[in-house]
């Protein structure tokens, strides 16, 4: 189980990465998605665990494609 609680860990980094990218609070974005504020700050924190349909609709939100959301090793690209 360790190891799915990290990819959740990495996955709501990343989410929060992108998210702060395109300038977006969490309450805009996640009405932008038709989210709940709550859930996103879920994910972000890497306690919930979203759906592909959610996972789609966060990428169409951010406005970029699908394995974007994965690459992990950008969560803090080098300055």
């Amino acid at each position: 189980m360790k190891k799915s609680n990290n990819i959740r860990s990495l996955f709501g980094q990343r989410i929060r990465y992108l998210r702060r990218e395109a300038g977006m609070s969490q309450e805009a974005f996640a009405d932008k998605c038709g989210l709940d504020r709550t859930y996103v700050s879920g994910i972000e924190r890497g306690v919930r665990n979203p759906t592909l349909e959610i996972i789609y609709v966060i990428a169409n939100g951010l406005q970029i494609e699908l394995n974007e959301l994965f690459d992990f090793g950008a969560i803090h690209p080098p300055r």
